[in-house]
């Protein structure tokens, strides 16, 4: 055998996925994107996330569980956790003993949440005050075009939803910059503290209420404004749920329109992708569930995040009703399924290639990226998928013509990540990260690619019916 057959035979390619699609399928990739830009544009917090989910859910004939007094194969089901993170599933004929086919994401995103007490006046400019959310690099916040999202509750428990700076006649907000010409001591300082946590303030409006009496005029008029709008007034804030993202919209980014440029694609992507798959299953042979969690951006607490004992109450309900439940029946299940964490991973930059290691990273329009661990030096809260599990997906992505990658993300040291998948594999599950790669995650505007995205989608959808 020739060197160049036995290199053929031998070496793994890496092909650039683009140069292995049909006409029909990049149709087909491009069809799927526009619709994923278009979710992107319509959820852009966790709770409208949930609320368009139940909606698609809805339409395909999914059943809120609790509506249901017994569940057979075939049944397709939901149940929403307190409005910010859901479940859904389509049950399966096996024996329910033996597992589940699982895929978790997470709906929520970095992002300016309003401190309890947000509204004052300065110089009488009117400003709220901030408390920013996951990890990000907080000078990308200033200066961009902001939109204000999330509830209201006032004090007889009325819901008011906001969603201002969307539509093309809303205004935008935004946190204004030191001008270049002053900025000369903010220039040395670190990027991390090129601007403060305490300086995100977000810059709302600057008339004054009509008035002579010596109070904060343009307060006032906000707090006027917002209640000839809402019914609201300031100790309304105190019970409220209200977020600041980037007001653009996602669109296709590149002269050939390859990629996705868009706010929330950490970790939406993956939700999106997953969820899309679910509603094209029947009848499976193992139950199929997908999580859509809160809070992974903040370590997955809380009681609508992974570490919440939710999830396990909803698996007792599905195995209530069909099987009847027994004690000691819901660890079987656990420790018998199998589960793709399916989070987003960093894809290779060019224009900052010192923190790469080649070898080893996820690349852009190669497929849907899997990650044996995750964690940091040391793998330190990783929880490293066995070579078995690894194995099993193997075979199920080649099977199905699924274009796939391996990678860490970074060099040893130079940083880290963690997602859900240690959460899960402490219940007993195997598990493995798997998702899409972003440049430029949790920044305002992430990078994806269309062929990445819709490669997910199918390498989901094949896990599922597995």
């Amino acid at each position: 055998m020739n060197s160049k057959d036995l290199k053929e035979k031998l070496f793994r390619p890496s092909t650039n996925g683009w140069e292995t699609v049909s006409p029909e399928e990049k149709q087909n990739i491009l069809d799927f994107s526009n619709d994923y830009i278009k979710f992107l544009n319509t959820a852009k917090t966790e709770r409208e996330c949930t609320k368009e989910i139940e909606k698609i859910l809805n339409n395909q004939g999914f059943k809120n569980i609790n509506t249901l007094q017994n569940i057979k194969a075939g049944e397709k089901i939901y149940y929403v956790n307190r409005h910010k993170n859901i479940y859904a599933a389509v049950i399966g004929t096996d024996n329910l003993e033996n597992g589940f086919n699982i895929i978790g994401s997470h709906i929520d995103s970095p992002r300016l949440d309003l401190k309890p007490n947000p509204l004052y006046e300065e110089t009488e400019l009117a400003l709220f005050k901030t408390h920013y959310y996951g990890g990000i690099k907080k000078y990308q916040w200033v200066n961009i075009p902001l939109s204000m999202h999330g509830v209201i509750v006032k004090s007889d428990e009325e819901v008011v939803e906001v969603n201002i700076g969307e539509n093309e006649d809303d205004p935008i907000f935004t946190i204004a910059d030191l001008l270049p010409h002053l900025s000369s001591k903010q220039n040395k300082n670190t990027a991390e503290n090129v601007i403060s946590g305490e300086d995100l303030n977000i810059l709302i409006g600057s008339i004054p209420f009509n008035t002579n009496e010596e109070v904060e005029k343009v307060k006032l008029n906000i707090l006027n404004i917002l209640n000839k709008k809402y019914g609201i007034t300031e100790r309304d804030f105190v019970s409220a749920e209200i977020e600041f993202v980037p007001s653009f919209k996602s669109k296709s980014l590149g002269f050939d329109q390859s990629m996705i440029a868009g706010y929330g694609q950490d970790d939406r992507v993956c939700a999106y992708t997953s969820i899309k798959a679910l509603l094209e299953i029947e009848i499976p042979k193992k139950t199929a569930i997908c999580i859509l969690a809160d809070k992974e951006e903040i370590g997955s607490v809380g009681n609508t995040g992974m570490c919440s004992r939710t999830f396990e109450c909803f698996v007792n309900e599905i195995l209530e009703k069909t099987t009847g439940n027994q004690a000691g029946l819901i660890d079987k299940v656990f420790n018998n399924s199998k589960l793709l964490s399916a989070d987003v991973t960093g894809a290779y930059n060019p224009n900052f290639s010192s923190v790469y290691e080649k070898n080893n990273e996820s690349y852009i329009g190669h497929g849907i990226s899997i990650l044996k661990y995750t964690g940091s030096a040391s793998k330190g809260g990783a929880s490293d998928a066995n070579a078995e599990f690894l194995g099993y997906i193997r075979k199920i992505f080649e099977k199905n013509n699924i274009t796939y990658q391996n990678s860490e993300m970074g060099k040893i040291g130079i940083g880290g990540g963690g997602t859900i998948a240690y959460i899960l594999a402490n219940k007993g599950m195997d598990v493995v990260d798997c998702g899409v790669p972003v440049i430029s995650m949790h920044s305002p505007y992430e990078i994806t690619s269309k062929f990445d995205v819709y490669n997910t989608y199918k390498a989901y959808k094949a896990f599922y019916e597995d």
